[in-house]
Protein backbone atom coordinates (compact mmCIF):
# COMPACT_ATOMS: atom_id res chain seq x y z
CA UNK A 1 0.00 0.00 0.00
CA UNK A 2 1.10 3.72 -0.34
CA UNK A 3 1.33 5.65 2.46
CA UNK A 4 1.32 9.50 2.73
CA UNK A 5 0.16 12.37 4.96
CA UNK A 6 -1.46 15.72 5.35
CA UNK A 7 -0.46 18.76 6.66
CA UNK A 8 -3.79 20.61 7.91
CA UNK A 9 -2.13 23.85 9.23
CA UNK A 10 -4.88 24.08 11.99
CA UNK A 11 -5.25 26.66 14.75
CA UNK A 12 -8.34 25.95 16.42
CA UNK A 13 -9.58 27.68 19.18
CA UNK A 14 -6.43 30.09 18.13
CA UNK A 15 -4.20 28.70 20.93
CA UNK A 16 -1.02 29.32 19.13
CA UNK A 17 -0.21 31.68 17.20
CA UNK A 18 -0.21 31.42 13.27
CA UNK A 19 3.66 31.39 13.01
CA UNK A 20 3.51 29.25 15.69
CA UNK A 21 1.48 27.10 13.60
CA UNK A 22 3.38 26.82 10.42
CA UNK A 23 6.51 27.03 11.94
CA UNK A 24 5.62 23.09 13.62
CA UNK A 25 3.84 22.08 10.91
CA UNK A 26 6.43 22.79 8.20
CA UNK A 27 9.26 21.09 11.37
CA UNK A 28 6.82 17.77 11.12
CA UNK A 29 6.32 18.02 7.20
CA UNK A 30 10.15 17.48 6.91
CA UNK A 31 10.12 14.31 9.00
CA UNK A 32 7.97 12.93 6.15
CA UNK A 33 10.54 11.60 4.01
CA UNK A 34 12.76 10.33 6.48
CA UNK A 35 10.42 8.47 8.32
CA UNK A 36 9.17 6.65 5.39
CA UNK A 37 6.31 8.21 3.84
CA UNK A 38 5.26 7.94 0.31
CA UNK A 39 3.80 11.42 -0.01
CA UNK A 40 2.97 14.56 1.57
CA UNK A 41 -0.42 16.34 0.83
CA UNK A 42 -1.77 20.08 1.30
CA UNK A 43 -5.32 21.45 2.16
CA UNK A 44 -6.67 24.36 0.72
CA UNK A 45 -9.09 26.88 2.86
CA UNK A 46 -9.36 30.42 3.41
CA UNK A 47 -10.04 33.43 6.00
CA UNK A 48 -10.43 31.11 9.23
CA UNK A 49 -8.25 28.92 11.58
CA UNK A 50 -10.28 26.09 10.17
CA UNK A 51 -7.11 25.26 8.03
CA UNK A 52 -4.84 28.00 7.46
CA UNK A 53 -3.66 27.02 4.03
CA UNK A 54 -5.01 29.76 1.49
CA UNK A 55 -1.93 28.43 -1.59
CA UNK A 56 -1.54 24.54 -1.60
CA UNK A 57 0.47 24.05 -4.65
CA UNK A 58 2.49 27.08 -2.94
CA UNK A 59 3.11 24.98 -0.07
CA UNK A 60 3.62 21.94 -2.48
CA UNK A 61 6.42 23.54 -4.08
CA UNK A 62 8.22 24.51 -0.90
CA UNK A 63 8.21 20.75 -0.20
CA UNK A 64 9.52 19.72 -3.44
CA UNK A 65 12.60 21.79 -2.92
CA UNK A 66 13.14 20.29 0.51
CA UNK A 67 12.83 16.41 -0.51
CA UNK A 68 13.79 14.14 -3.22
CA UNK A 69 11.33 11.29 -3.52
CA UNK A 70 8.25 11.89 -1.40
CA UNK A 71 5.26 12.50 -3.82
CA UNK A 72 2.83 15.94 -3.65
CA UNK A 73 -0.20 16.22 -3.57
CA UNK A 74 -3.22 18.71 -3.30
CA UNK A 75 -6.32 17.62 -0.57
CA UNK A 76 -7.40 19.51 -2.91
CA UNK A 77 -7.31 22.23 -4.97
CA UNK A 78 -11.11 24.08 -4.70
CA UNK A 79 -11.26 24.92 -8.82
CA UNK A 80 -14.46 27.01 -8.39
CA UNK A 81 -12.33 29.54 -6.48
CA UNK A 82 -9.36 29.53 -8.77
CA UNK A 83 -8.97 30.31 -13.11
CA UNK A 84 -8.53 26.59 -13.70
CA UNK A 85 -5.56 28.13 -16.57
CA UNK A 86 -3.39 28.63 -13.84
CA UNK A 87 -3.76 26.37 -12.16
CA UNK A 88 -2.54 24.20 -14.90
CA UNK A 89 0.29 26.28 -15.02
CA UNK A 90 1.20 25.92 -11.57
CA UNK A 91 0.72 21.62 -11.54
CA UNK A 92 3.08 21.39 -14.85
CA UNK A 93 5.33 23.77 -12.64
CA UNK A 94 5.16 21.62 -9.63
CA UNK A 95 5.74 18.38 -11.81
CA UNK A 96 8.80 20.07 -13.32
CA UNK A 97 10.18 21.56 -10.03
CA UNK A 98 9.97 17.83 -8.61
CA UNK A 99 10.81 15.24 -11.10
CA UNK A 100 7.40 14.20 -11.74
CA UNK A 101 5.91 14.20 -8.11
CA UNK A 102 2.73 15.96 -8.10
CA UNK A 103 -0.75 14.41 -7.68
CA UNK A 104 -3.32 16.32 -8.88
CA UNK A 105 -6.68 16.54 -6.14
CA UNK A 106 -9.33 19.01 -6.73
CA UNK A 107 -12.85 19.83 -5.31
CA UNK A 108 -15.74 21.80 -5.33
CA UNK A 109 -15.64 23.74 -2.35
CA UNK A 110 -18.36 24.07 0.60
CA UNK A 111 -17.79 26.58 2.66
CA UNK A 112 -19.77 29.41 2.62
CA UNK A 113 -17.26 31.48 4.06
CA UNK A 114 -14.82 31.23 1.33
CA UNK A 115 -17.54 31.55 -1.36
CA UNK A 116 -18.43 35.12 -0.18
CA UNK A 117 -15.16 36.22 0.53
CA UNK A 118 -14.30 35.58 -2.80
CA UNK A 119 -17.84 36.90 -4.43
CA UNK A 120 -18.57 33.84 -5.34
CA UNK A 121 -22.46 32.48 -5.61
CA UNK A 122 -22.06 28.85 -4.18
CA UNK A 123 -25.01 27.94 -6.52
CA UNK A 124 -22.58 27.65 -9.53
CA UNK A 125 -20.21 25.85 -7.85
CA UNK A 126 -20.79 22.41 -9.76
CA UNK A 127 -20.82 23.89 -12.88
CA UNK A 128 -18.15 25.90 -12.61
CA UNK A 129 -16.35 22.44 -10.99
CA UNK A 130 -17.05 20.43 -14.15
CA UNK A 131 -16.10 22.67 -16.74
CA UNK A 132 -13.22 23.78 -14.92
CA UNK A 133 -12.21 20.03 -13.96
CA UNK A 134 -12.62 19.20 -17.71
CA UNK A 135 -10.06 21.71 -18.93
CA UNK A 136 -7.79 21.08 -16.61
CA UNK A 137 -7.31 17.37 -17.55
CA UNK A 138 -7.45 18.00 -21.15
CA UNK A 139 -5.17 20.81 -20.38
CA UNK A 140 -2.46 18.89 -18.30
CA UNK A 141 -2.71 16.10 -20.56
CA UNK A 142 -2.42 17.30 -24.05
CA UNK A 143 -0.32 20.53 -23.16
CA UNK A 144 -3.64 22.68 -23.78
CA UNK A 145 -5.97 25.10 -22.41
CA UNK A 146 -9.50 25.98 -23.90
CA UNK A 147 -13.34 26.08 -22.80
CA UNK A 148 -16.14 27.41 -23.92
CA UNK A 149 -18.26 26.19 -21.37
CA UNK A 150 -21.35 28.00 -19.60
CA UNK A 151 -19.68 30.18 -16.86
CA UNK A 152 -15.66 28.67 -18.23
CA UNK A 153 -14.40 30.90 -21.22
CA UNK A 154 -10.74 30.04 -22.16
CA UNK A 155 -9.50 30.68 -25.99
CA UNK A 156 -6.99 28.25 -27.26
CA UNK A 157 -3.62 28.82 -25.67
CA UNK A 158 -0.55 26.10 -24.39
CA UNK A 159 0.45 25.32 -21.50
CA UNK A 160 4.13 26.44 -20.59
CA UNK A 161 6.49 24.54 -19.22
CA UNK A 162 4.45 22.00 -21.53
CA UNK A 163 3.85 19.03 -19.13
CA UNK A 164 6.33 16.28 -19.74
CA UNK A 165 4.40 13.48 -18.77
CA UNK A 166 1.01 12.04 -18.23
CA UNK A 167 -0.92 12.85 -15.36
CA UNK A 168 -3.21 10.21 -16.04
CA UNK A 169 -3.82 7.66 -12.90
CA UNK A 170 -2.56 10.63 -10.53
CA UNK A 171 -5.49 12.44 -10.94
CA UNK A 172 -8.27 12.69 -7.87
CA UNK A 173 -11.42 14.95 -6.84
CA UNK A 174 -12.67 15.00 -3.16
CA UNK A 175 -17.10 13.79 -3.49
CA UNK A 176 -19.36 13.37 -0.69
CA UNK A 177 -22.41 13.67 -2.86
CA UNK A 178 -23.67 11.29 -4.66
CA UNK A 179 -24.05 13.26 -7.83
CA UNK A 180 -20.20 14.61 -7.35
CA UNK A 181 -18.97 10.96 -7.60
CA UNK A 182 -20.38 10.32 -10.98
CA UNK A 183 -19.58 13.61 -12.49
CA UNK A 184 -16.08 12.35 -11.21
CA UNK A 185 -16.28 9.16 -13.30
CA UNK A 186 -17.77 10.88 -16.32
CA UNK A 187 -14.30 13.21 -15.96
CA UNK A 188 -12.02 10.02 -15.54
CA UNK A 189 -10.92 11.60 -11.57
CA UNK A 190 -10.24 8.88 -9.27
CA UNK A 191 -11.78 9.39 -5.58
CA UNK A 192 -10.10 10.69 -2.53
CA UNK A 193 -12.00 9.67 0.18
CA UNK A 194 -12.61 11.42 3.60
CA UNK A 195 -15.08 9.81 6.11
CA UNK A 196 -17.65 10.80 7.12
CA UNK A 197 -20.51 8.24 6.40
CA UNK A 198 -21.37 4.76 6.71
CA UNK A 199 -18.88 2.70 4.77
CA UNK A 200 -22.31 0.72 3.22
CA UNK A 201 -22.98 3.98 1.90
CA UNK A 202 -19.26 4.82 0.29
CA UNK A 203 -18.92 1.23 -1.16
CA UNK A 204 -22.59 1.47 -3.00
CA UNK A 205 -21.71 5.16 -4.42
CA UNK A 206 -18.07 3.28 -5.18
CA UNK A 207 -19.83 0.54 -7.30
CA UNK A 208 -21.82 3.00 -8.92
CA UNK A 209 -19.02 5.50 -10.24
CA UNK A 210 -16.66 2.33 -10.92
CA UNK A 211 -19.38 0.84 -13.48
CA UNK A 212 -20.05 4.84 -15.02
CA UNK A 213 -16.26 5.23 -15.20
CA UNK A 214 -15.34 1.89 -17.01
CA UNK A 215 -18.28 2.65 -19.57
CA UNK A 216 -17.14 5.99 -20.26
CA UNK A 217 -13.24 5.31 -20.19
CA UNK A 218 -13.29 2.47 -21.25
CA UNK A 219 -10.67 1.36 -18.24
CA UNK A 220 -11.34 0.50 -14.44
CA UNK A 221 -11.70 3.42 -11.88
CA UNK A 222 -8.46 3.86 -10.35
CA UNK A 223 -8.60 2.21 -6.44
CA UNK A 224 -9.71 5.30 -4.31
CA UNK A 225 -7.29 7.03 -1.58
CA UNK A 226 -8.69 7.40 2.05
CA UNK A 227 -7.89 9.58 3.97
CA UNK A 228 -8.13 8.82 7.73
CA UNK A 229 -6.97 11.36 11.02
CA UNK A 230 -4.90 9.47 12.93
CA UNK A 231 -3.27 8.91 16.42
CA UNK A 232 -0.96 5.80 17.09
CA UNK A 233 -0.33 5.09 20.63
CA UNK A 234 0.96 1.86 22.74
CA UNK A 235 -1.45 2.03 25.03
CA UNK A 236 -5.40 1.27 23.81
CA UNK A 237 -6.84 3.80 26.54
CA UNK A 238 -4.26 6.73 26.05
CA UNK A 239 -4.93 6.51 22.32
CA UNK A 240 -8.91 6.52 22.78
CA UNK A 241 -8.81 9.51 25.60
CA UNK A 242 -6.63 11.79 23.02
CA UNK A 243 -9.12 10.65 19.87
CA UNK A 244 -11.99 10.97 21.55
CA UNK A 245 -10.63 15.01 22.57
CA UNK A 246 -8.59 15.95 19.54
CA UNK A 247 -10.36 14.52 16.59
CA UNK A 248 -14.15 15.87 18.72
CA UNK A 249 -11.82 19.21 18.34
CA UNK A 250 -11.60 18.54 14.78
CA UNK A 251 -15.34 17.59 14.57
CA UNK A 252 -16.21 21.44 16.08
CA UNK A 253 -14.21 23.16 13.59
CA UNK A 254 -16.19 21.02 10.59
CA UNK A 255 -19.22 22.47 12.55
CA UNK A 256 -17.98 26.15 12.67
CA UNK A 257 -16.64 26.33 9.42
CA UNK A 258 -19.41 24.48 7.42
CA UNK A 259 -21.93 26.42 9.48
CA UNK A 260 -23.90 22.61 9.77
CA UNK A 261 -25.61 24.10 12.67
CA UNK A 262 -27.74 26.69 9.94
CA UNK A 263 -30.44 25.89 7.22
CA UNK A 264 -28.85 27.76 4.62
CA UNK A 265 -27.29 24.48 2.73
CA UNK A 266 -30.93 22.74 2.20
CA UNK A 267 -31.40 25.80 0.05
CA UNK A 268 -28.18 26.08 -2.15
CA UNK A 269 -28.64 24.86 -5.71
CA UNK A 270 -26.34 22.00 -5.92
CA UNK A 271 -25.60 21.10 -1.76
CA UNK A 272 -29.08 19.40 -1.04
CA UNK A 273 -27.07 16.24 0.05
CA UNK A 274 -25.44 18.27 2.57
CA UNK A 275 -28.62 19.62 3.20
CA UNK A 276 -29.83 16.33 4.26
CA UNK A 277 -26.52 15.80 6.83
CA UNK A 278 -27.55 19.26 8.41
CA UNK A 279 -30.89 17.38 9.16
CA UNK A 280 -29.08 14.01 10.57
CA UNK A 281 -27.37 16.07 13.06
CA UNK A 282 -30.57 17.67 14.31
CA UNK A 283 -32.25 14.39 14.89
CA UNK A 284 -29.16 12.92 16.09
CA UNK A 285 -27.65 15.24 17.96
CA UNK A 286 -24.70 16.34 17.63
CA UNK A 287 -22.73 14.46 19.91
CA UNK A 288 -23.97 10.90 18.75
CA UNK A 289 -22.67 12.02 14.94
CA UNK A 290 -19.39 13.68 16.43
CA UNK A 291 -19.03 9.68 17.98
CA UNK A 292 -19.55 8.32 14.67
CA UNK A 293 -17.12 10.52 12.51
CA UNK A 294 -14.68 9.54 16.01
CA UNK A 295 -15.21 5.99 15.20
CA UNK A 296 -14.39 6.39 11.40
CA UNK A 297 -11.06 7.48 12.04
CA UNK A 298 -7.98 5.48 12.70
CA UNK A 299 -6.73 5.64 16.24
CA UNK A 300 -5.27 3.34 18.70
CA UNK A 301 -2.42 0.47 19.21
CA UNK A 302 -0.06 0.15 16.50
CA UNK A 303 -1.98 -3.13 15.64
CA UNK A 304 -5.49 -1.52 15.94
CA UNK A 305 -3.94 1.25 13.48
CA UNK A 306 -3.49 -1.51 10.74
CA UNK A 307 -6.17 -3.87 11.04
CA UNK A 308 -8.92 -1.00 10.45
CA UNK A 309 -6.84 0.35 7.82
CA UNK A 310 -6.90 -3.30 6.30
CA UNK A 311 -10.77 -3.41 6.85
CA UNK A 312 -11.44 -0.26 5.08
CA UNK A 313 -9.31 -1.20 2.22
CA UNK A 314 -11.46 -4.57 2.39
CA UNK A 315 -14.39 -3.00 2.19
CA UNK A 316 -13.28 -0.36 -0.63
CA UNK A 317 -10.36 -1.75 -2.48
CA UNK A 318 -8.12 1.62 -1.48
CA UNK A 319 -4.38 1.11 -2.09
CA UNK A 320 -3.51 4.57 -0.51
CA UNK A 321 -3.69 5.63 3.08
CA UNK A 322 -3.16 9.33 3.93
CA UNK A 323 -2.87 10.28 7.36
CA UNK A 324 -3.71 13.46 9.16
CA UNK A 325 -1.82 13.66 12.48
CA UNK A 326 -2.13 17.42 13.28
CA UNK A 327 -5.36 18.74 14.19
CA UNK A 328 -7.69 20.07 17.64
CA UNK A 329 -4.46 21.70 18.75
CA UNK A 330 -2.77 18.35 19.51
CA UNK A 331 0.27 19.55 21.35
CA UNK A 332 2.82 18.79 19.50
CA UNK A 333 4.88 16.24 20.95
CA UNK A 334 1.80 14.36 20.77
CA UNK A 335 1.56 14.27 17.35
CA UNK A 336 5.18 13.95 16.47
CA UNK A 337 5.46 10.86 19.05
CA UNK A 338 2.26 9.30 16.99
CA UNK A 339 3.51 10.35 14.02
CA UNK A 340 7.21 8.16 14.76
CA UNK A 341 5.16 4.91 16.35
CA UNK A 342 3.56 4.89 13.00
CA UNK A 343 5.97 5.27 10.85
CA UNK A 344 7.76 2.57 12.86
CA UNK A 345 5.53 -0.16 13.32
CA UNK A 346 2.49 0.59 11.20
CA UNK A 347 3.92 1.89 7.83
CA UNK A 348 6.42 -1.19 7.01
CA UNK A 349 3.32 -3.66 7.41
CA UNK A 350 1.13 -1.61 5.41
CA UNK A 351 3.96 -1.76 2.64
CA UNK A 352 4.33 -5.22 2.47
CA UNK A 353 0.56 -5.52 1.82
CA UNK A 354 -0.05 -6.56 -2.26
CA UNK A 355 -2.18 -4.78 -4.27
CA UNK A 356 -5.66 -6.28 -5.07
CA UNK A 357 -5.76 -8.46 -7.94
Amino acid sequence: MHVGTSTFFQNHGKTRTDLEVYQNELRLADLCEPLGYDSIWGVEHHFTDYTMCPDVLQFLSYMAGRTERIQLGSMVVVLPWHNPLRIAEQFSVLDHLSGGRAIVGVGRGLGRVEFEGFGLDMAESRTRFAESAKMLVQALEEGIAESDGELIKQSKVDIRPKPYKSFKGRTYAAAVSPESSLALAQLGLGMLIIPQKPWSEVENELKAYREIFQEVNGAPAPPPIVVGFTFCHEDEERAREMATEYVGNYWDSIMDHYEFRSDHLKTTKGYEYYGKFTEKIERYGNQDVKDFFLDLQVWGTPEQCYEKILSTRGRIGSESYLAAFSFGSMPYDEVEKSMRLFASEVLPRLKKVPASV
